[in-house]
């Protein structure tokens, strides 16, 4: 039996035993007697019961490091929305078993624990690369890259879960849109240049009024400000 049949076979005796008989009343014996190896044979490829269930997620990670590896300073927020992109096909690709991964977990409250767990590594390997990205060692610089990289992981995350649930029939693309969304919420780090460079700020607020009859009072009050 060649390795990823054997793999295979294992996850599939796994998730047609926790079907049949539940998770906590399944055993490695039973799931690795069901997929016709040995005991031995399991753990070669799965540290415990539970990691028969939950995909390779240092895999994953390492995918994601890579890809954003690639990226320069220009280009990191596509990279993010890049590996985002990459983990979600990843779930596509596994097709009805991530459902049935789903339905699991949202059942077992250690499986919850372990999928929250797993969740936290995705969000510290983004936040550490904002961090860098930002170049930007104050508090707030901290605080903006937890709160990117959490609004990073919702996104994808929220996106996933509709498409768990059969809600979303063209996931990535809601994934790109979101992401489109999140980022637009954080705009990039200045240079020095530019920070210490001056100049108007013009905030945008949408109005009723057109255009032709809004450009005589900006023009006064950009003038107004030129002025002091």
């Amino acid at each position: 039996m060649s390795k990823p049949a054997a793999r295979i076979r294992l996850s599939e005796a796994a998730f047609a035993l926790f079907d049949e008989r539940g998770y906590e009343q399944t055993t490695v014996d039973d799931i690795a007697e069901r997929a016709g190896v040995g005991r031995t044979t399991f753990f070669r490829y799965y540290p415990a019961k539970e990691d028969v269930i939950f995909p390779d997620h240092d895999r994953m990670l390492d995918q994601i490091k890579d890809r954003l590896a690639t990226s320069s300073h220009e280009t990191a927020l596509a990279a993010v929305s890049d590996a985002v992109r990459l983990v979600l096909l990843h779930y596509l690709d596994e097709g009805d078993l991530a459902r049935r991964r789903y339905r699991l977990t949202s059942k077992v409250a250690a499986l919850r624990d372990r999928e929250i767990a797993s969740v936290a590594r995705y969000q510290r390997l983004f936040r550490e690369f904002i961090s860098n990205w930002l170049g930007d060692s104050s508090e707030s610089a901290s605080l903006r890259s937890e709160l990117m990289a959490a609004s990073v992981v919702a996104a994808h995350n929220h996106v996933l879960r509709r498409w768990l649930r059969g809600e979303s029939p063209d996931p990535v693309g809601e994934v790109d849109a979101a992401m489109r969304e999140v980022l637009a919420l954080f705009p990039g780090p200045q240079s020095r240049s530019e920070t210490d460079a001056g100049g108007t700020t013009v905030v945008a607020f949408r109005s009723g009024q057109d255009i032709d009859a809004l450009l005589p009072s900006l023009r006064r009050l950009l003038g107004d400000h030129s002025e002091r």
